[in-house]
This record gives C-alpha cells, structure tokens and sequence, in this order.
C-alpha cells in the first residue's frame, strides 16, 4: 500500500529533511527538528505525490488516504492527549501548505481548525478563558469561510468594525468574551446568508474541506504567477501540513514570532525579527499590530518603548538563543523561524532557509566560509547569480538634495523611483506601456504579486520587516519601504497624504529601500561599488571557472563599466551601434543612396576616420584584451526614415530630390528583414563597406600598438555566413587589408578572422567553414529565431502561452532551448573542432548572461561566453557554479 502520509511529533518523525520532494520543505523540516527532539507540536504531512493524484484524479483522493489521515489523526491525540471534536478537551489543528520551494503568502492556511459551537465551549473551560475560546473561534469562521468555503473576508471585516463604531471600542483587544461570541453569531448568520446553509460543525468535514482548499490553492492565481517569476513546475505539488495547535493569544505569558539567525537584509550575525504577545502568527505579518523586538538591541536602535522578547520572557529568549544556533549550525544556512510561546512554554513551528538579498546572501556565505561552517565551493554555490542584479543598480546619491516626505522601515535594500500608482493593475499596464513605477498600497497581500513584479519598488503604510510587502520584495530584489505610517493612502482619489502634502497617481517619488526614506521627485543616483564580501566570492568563483566571459560592448561607457565588473575582454561590438550618432547618420544615408561604388567609396571615407577613432578607444580601454568586432549586419534600410517628413528632411540634408529618397527607401523595403540583405550578404553585395570596416580596424590596432608598445588582438567576426564560399570571398578581403596597413604602419599585426554562426546551415557545415574560420561565436539570438522559424519581435504575443501551456520549459529567448538550438551549438562546436582542433568557440546572444544557459555553455565545452556589462558577474558565477555542479554531480 502506498504511503500517502508522514506523521511527526513527540521527539521522532517518519521522514527527514532529506524527503524534501515528497514531504515538502515544511514538512521535511519539521520532520527534522522532531527528530532533533526541538519542541515542535505533533502533527503529520500529506505527500505533494497526492496533490499530484488530485489533479490527475479529477480532483479526488487516493483510496488509502482517508483511513491513513485518520490514523495520523490519532497519533497526535495520543501524543498531546486531546480528541479531535472531543467536547470535554478539544483538539485543534492548523492546516497548512508546503512545497519543496518556498512560496511564501502563495497559498492557503487555515488556523484553530476544529472548533464548533461544542468545541468552543470545551475550549473555553479547559484554558479558563472563555474571551480566548471565542476570539478563536471567530478567527477560524473567518478565514474557513473565505479560504474553503468561500466567502470573501471583507464581510467579516464589515461586522467587526460595525460592531466596534457601535458600541465605541477601537481596539480588537477592547472586546469581551460576550462581545466575541455576539460577533460570532452574527458571523455565522452571515455565512449561512451567503451559501443557503450553515457553517459547517462536523470538524471531519472542516478537515477535509481545508485540506482540499490547500491543494486547491496550489493551482491559484497568485500560486500560478509565483512560479513563473521564479521557475517553479507545476508537476512539483505541494504537500499538506496539519498540526496540532498551539497558542500565543492565551495572555501575557504567551506570544507568537518569526525570526532570522542573521539579517536578511545586511547578512549581519545578529537575531533578526519580530514578535506579539498575545497574538495568533497572522498577527504578526499581516500589520495589524505593531510589532516588538526580538532583542534589546534592536528595541534601542528602533526606539521602541515595547518590551524584547529578551526582556519579557527571558527565560524563553534564552532557549530560544539556543535553538536558532543549534538549527543554523546544523542546516549549515542562515534560518527562518518561526514559534509560539504558549503559558511559558516555547514551540517551533517551521524552519526553513530564509530568504535574503544577494547583499546579505554573500556576506552569510562568505562569513559562513571563514567560520569553516561550509566550504569556498558551497559558498560559491550558495549565491543565486541572477540576484546579482540587486547590487548592480543604481543607489541614492548622499550628497543629492533630498526632500524627504515620510520614512519607514527600511525592509528591502536599494533605491527605486518612478510614478506612483495604488493597484497592481495599474502597476503592471504601465510598466507594459515602458514607464516606471512604484507600487503604493496600504500593505500588499499575494494578490499584488503582478503589481510587485512590475513595480520598480514598493511602498506600504502598514507592515513590519517580516510583512508580506517586505519578504517578497527581498526575494524580487526590489526596493521596499514598509510601515511608512505617516503616509495616507485614498485609493477612492487615487492620492496620498504625506508631510502635508497630497501626491497623486502619476507623480514622481523615489524611495530608498536601505533607509526607509520616502523622497519627494526623482533623486541622484550612483553606480554601485562592488567589494569586500561581493570581491571575496567572485575571487573564489573566477578561481574554480572554466569559461571566459566577456561583454558585448561598442561604446566607451560600456567598455568601461564591462572592465569594471571583470569582463576578459568583449566578444561582440556591433558596429551599427557607432553608426546612429549625429552626423555618422548622414554619411551612412549618404552611402545608401549612392548611384555607384564610387559614390559609395566617398561616402564611407567620411565614416572611417569615426570608426577607426572608435576602435581605438574600445582598445586602449580593453588593454590588450581580445576585442571581436562584428561587421556591419544589419539590413540597410534600417539606416533609412520611413515617415514624409523625415524623408524630406534627409533629402533636403543630402541635397537630393524627395523623390530619390522615397525611391530608395521603396527598394529596400523587405517584407522579412530578419532573413533578408543583411550580414554577409551585404559584403558581398558591397565588398567596399567590409574593407571600410576592416581598414578602420586594422589602422586603430596599429595606432593604439604604436602608442602603448603592446599588442592589440582584434577578432573580425563575418556575421551570418552560412557556408565556406561567402566566408572566404569576405576573409580575403579582410587579410588583404590587414596586409596593406600593416606594410603602411610598420605594425605587425595580430588578429583572427572567424565568423557569427546564426543559420542551422553554419551548424551543419561547420567542419567546412572551419578550414578557414579561426573562431566561431554562435549568435543565438538569432540562431533561435531560425531554429524556431519565430521572430523575437513577434514572439512575446504567444510564447507565454506555449509555456504555460507546457509546451515550451521556458523562453527561448531568455535561456537556451537545450533540445534544438543546444544541439545545434553542439553539432557546430563538434565539426569545427574535428576540422580545426584549437578553434575559438564564443556565445555572444543575450543567452550569454543567462546562468541556465551559461551551465550549458560549460557542458559544450565553449572557451567563453559574452553579455551585457552588467550581466559579467552574473556570468563569471554561474560559470564557476557550473563546474564545481559538474564536479559535484559525477561524484555522486
């Protein structure tokens, strides 16, 4: 018989953390801290293997799983010594969700599930506190009713508030134990209005409703929208918690709280959270109340005047202390916990790796080295290469001017400006629209995640440092400003209220995420300064990579910030970039609209004083580092204006008739630009353009030779060659001029010409292309594009749905489809090299800052991989990590 469920509790469990697939992260590790005989309240897990059987059964069960639950059920009694729906000493349970990858505020949790009209009064008498019994209870009838049953929390909401303004409380503690049981009944009067039938007593039927909403909730929209932004499948599931309650809302010898063993935030080695006494967990994170310091410090440093946790149950702070020592020491990672003090007596009820910014990430991992807790490998691979972009973005300038309108908790690092806008909605229709944005709400709920992910950053009135806002905007890497209690926020008017003044949707503010500080307009920003523990990790990266990376650059700017961020050199300049600038534009359209070669020879005289300057530049900055240059690729009427006016404009500039113009611009027009007269086939079709380009390079490397006594390596890349005839027709050309300026220099030059392999033909012929070529550099941009037969341009209108649908892992365009564009890379790496052994094999398409992609890079055997300036950290750690997972794996 099949195993659906793991039981937990009284010191042993059924399963470890190593059954994280099957049992889920939650339930792993509270089978793990059960087996480290931590104080953890009984319970049991069903297996993500019946969520899977729910979506594939028409949502039904297993036959097993009823009597398997019952039985489990049971073990909690016996270890706790309470009946479920038992009227004299009731059991209560919560039941909660748990995949293997942590989806925090994505699904749903019901709490103080077991609880009836019998229970409730059962519950009054054995704690001695009947105000308790029925907030209890009112707090399960809400959220049941709006999690499994479904109606929504706002009618809930209504008759509490309704009930408080009428009988002039403010506070929910203000109530009584009448005023809560009056609120029930009107809750429940509510309930049975909304569905034709009562709330449900049978607490068999309250269990298997919440399980089924949990399962349910996996296949939300929210939950769906999660594990897209972060490449969870959906084939994964998630497993079902359900455990024995514990409470922190039993008075003041009781509380509820989460913590980190480090901040999430700095990666300092100090205790990080919060904590309510007198309060359930939800308490905590949904902002309702403010919430206390865990520690003393951190209590003087908020200027708070509520009572640390280390201060009001010290005894428990101290066993407390322990545990978190004794979990991070043993899972080898900064934890997120959280527990509840229940009458004096402390509980854990998760842990789990906690989430951080790529700040706090490699300063945990590069302490946690030297501690000799994990090693320089593990260090290295504990660092997500994609949240590098957190550190590579621009911060507030000190020395600006500020003017600050509110401040808050400084809950996720960095600085963001933009338009305020107060919906998700709106949030993620302009940011489709191009235009910035910061997401302004009250406190933010998993309905926002679209808003978060579109925003630039996010802005709360209410909420802690552990709020729903905060925790998701760390993992995003998104600046966060929560708590700004200053700010009023009327969604009705679409405005806000700060320091005085009124903001409305569509007016600029910036926020910086490090200080808490909300700034009235745009601000100065500065270029990050990447050191200490960042420089520790990328030293033990670059000592453990394989690949090379470099950076696609042409400008001065990019060159520079490339070198900054440790490029080896650039593996693509496309020289069209240098050819939009001021009067460039004139030359080149001076070129097109030539009547002849000598027309065109004179025109592009103009332009090789330009470019050669520009190759200097781009050399002298790269020092000695290969430099490939791609010749001219793109189709000439790009070059060209396409609107009457422009067209006059051009023509009056060039002293040629509008008609001229128009006829010209008529002749190049394609109907499919992308496969048209473009690349190579405009060497061929104008050899004089490609020795224009050559001799501008060649002239640049012998003058900046010259200059500094060292040797310059540029690489002249041919761009889309599909077989060894154009190749050589173009390489000829090439040589010959590299020949005719080094004997006019006196500079003995040293290049490679290889070529840009974008057609499944170059793939397939490349044995042949390598008798001549000396490098290839696979353009997978547009080697995806004719492997598919789609345009990126027009790809974005049903891509998303071929990967919802399952149909394609992920986007093409953004990392590398291994089966056919993979194989292709493969077929061409592995005819070249048969042909030409010691030949260079690059990737220059954006794939090349993608870490899923750079691991395959690894896997070809390419001797580099090229990308955006600021995507060559992410590159040079995703390479290290693909060699040490290489290593890892065929040890195994």
């Amino acid at each position: 018989m099949t195993k659906w469920v793991y039981s937990f509790g009284g010191g042993s469990a059924e399963g470890d953390s190593a059954m994280r697939n099957l049992l889920g992260g939650k339930g792993a590790n509270l089978a793990e801290m059960s087996n480290l005989g931590l104080p953890v309240p009984p319970g049991f897990t069903i297996t993500t293997d019946v969520c899977n059987w729910y979506y594939d059964h028409a949502e039904t069960y297993p036959a097993e799983l009823d009597e398997q639950v019952s039985a489990a059920i049971a073990g909690i009694e016996k270890i706790v010594g309470k009946g479920f729906g038992a009227n004299a000493n009731p059991l209560l349970v919560s039941v909660r969700s748990g995949a293997r990858a942590s989806m925090p505020g994505m699904m749903d949790t019901v709490l103080n599930l077991g609880l009836n009209d019998a229970t409730v009064e059962a519950l009054a008498g054995v704690s001695g506190d009947r105000r308790f019994a029925y907030d209890s209870y009112r707090r399960f009838i809400q959220m049941y009713s709006d999690v499994v049953l479904g109606v929504d929390h706002h009618h809930f909401e209504e008759i509490l508030e309704l009930y408080k303004e009428e009988r002039g409380l403010t506070l929910d503690t203000d109530l009584s134990a009448d005023d809560w049981e009056a609120v029930v009944a009107a809750y429940k009067v509510r309930v049975e209005e909304e569905l034709g039938k009562p709330f449900p007593q049978d607490v068999r039927e309250q269990l298997w409703g919440a399980i089924g909403a949990v399962f349910g909730s996996w296949m939300n929209q929210r939950a769906i929208t999660y594990r897209r932004l972060h490449e969870i499948p959906a084939s994964w599931g998630t497993a079902v918690n359900v455990q024995a309650m514990v409470f922190g809302n039993m008075g003041e010898d009781s509380a509820t709280g989460v913590a980190f063993t480090r901040n999430p935030s700095t990666g300092e080695r100090e205790l990080y959270g919060e904590f309510l006494i007198n309060a359930q967990g939800e308490d905590v994170v949904a902002g309702i109340r403010t919430p206390q310091d865990l520690t003393e410090a951190a209590r003087i440093a908020a200027g708070s005047d509520k009572a640390s946790l280390e201060a009001a149950m010290p005894k428990t702070y101290k066993e407390f202390i322990a545990i978190c020592d004794q979990l991070e020491t043993h899972y080898r990672d900064m934890q997120d916990l959280e527990f509840t003090v229940e009458q004096g007596k402390l509980y854990m009820l998760q842990t789990r790796s906690g989430k951080r910014t790529a700040k706090a990430a490699l300063k945990i991992a590069a302490e946690m080295a030297n501690e000799g807790l994990i090693t320089r490998d593990e260090a290295v691979l504990r660092i997500d290469p994609a949240s590098l972009d957190q550190l590579l973005h621009p911060m507030i300038d000190p020395d600006a001017p500020r003017t600050v309108v509110a401040n808050g908790l400084p809950a996720s690092p960095g600085a963001a400006q933009g338009e305020i806008v107060f919906s998700s909605d709106d949030a993620e229709r302009l940011k489709a629209e191009g235009r910035a944005v910061i997401l302004a709400r009250v406190e933010t709920s998993p309905e926002d995640i679209h808003g978060m992910h579109a925003a630039e950053g996010i802005l709360t009135t209410r909420g802690g440092m552990t709020s729903h806002a905060a925790v998701v905007a760390r993992g995003m890497g998104k600046p966060c400003v929560s708590g700004a209690g200053m700010i009023r926020i009327n969604y009705a008017k679409g405005e806000m209220m700060a320091a005085g003044r009124t903001f409305r949707a569509g007016d600029i503010i910036t926020i910086d995420g490090s200080t808490g500080q909300v700034l009235e307009g745009r601000v100065e920003m500065l270029q990050p300064e990447l050191s200490g523990d960042f420089a520790t990790i990328m030293e033990w990266a670059d000592a453990r990579r394989r690949l090379g990376v470099r950076a696609n650059a042409e400008t001065p700017l990019d060159a520079r910030a490339a070198r900054d961020f440790g490029a080896e050199g650039i593996g693509l300049s496309r020289t069209e970039h240098m050819f939009f600038d001021g009067d460039r534009i004139t030359s080149v359209r001076e070129m097109i609209l030539a009547d002849d070669e000598a027309g065109r020879r004179k025109a592009l005289a103009k332009l090789l004083p330009m470019q050669r300057d520009d190759f200097v530049e781009l050399f002298e900055i790269m020092a000695g580092l290969p430099v490939t240059i791609r010749l001219l690729d793109p189709p000439l009427h790009e070059f060209l204006p396409h609107e009457a006016e422009e067209i006059a404009e051009v023509a009056e500039a060039l002293g040629a008739s509008v008609d001229k113009v128009t006829a010209r611009v008529d002749l190049l027009k394609e109907l499919n630009p992308m496969l048209g007269h473009r690349g190579c086939r405009l060497a061929v079709s104008y050899p004089e353009i490609c020795e224009m380009q050559a001799q501008a390079i060649f002239e640049a490397a012998a003058q900046v030779t010259r200059k500094t006594g060292k040797a310059v390596h540029p690489e002249v890349m041919v761009p889309l060659i599909a077989g060894r005839p154009e190749f050589d027709m173009l390489k000829e050309r090439i040589d010959a001029m590299a020949e005719k300026v080094s004997k006019e220099t006196g500079v003995e030059l040293t290049y490679l010409v290889g070529t840009m392999i974008e057609l499944p033909r170059a793939c397939l012929r490349a044995a042949e292309i390598a008798e001549t070529a000396e490098f290839f550099s696979f353009g997978t941009n547009d080697l995806t594009q004719t492997a598919f037969g789609i345009s990126r341009d027009d790809a974005g209108s049903f891509l998303g749905t071929y990967v919802e649908k399952g149909l394609l892992e992920a986007d093409p365009f953004i990392s590398i489809d291994v089966d056919g564009v993979g194989e292709l890379v493969a077929i061409g790496c592995e005819r070249g090299r048969k042909t030409r052994p010691d030949i260079k094999l690059g990737i220059c398409g954006e794939h090349g800052g993608d870490p899923a992609s750079v691991h395959f890079c690894e896997k070809v055997g390419l001797d580099y991989v090229s990308c955006s300036p600021y995507r060559v950290p992410i590159a040079r750690l995703a390479a290290a990590q693909a060699v040490i997972g290489g290593e890892t794996a065929s040890t195994a």
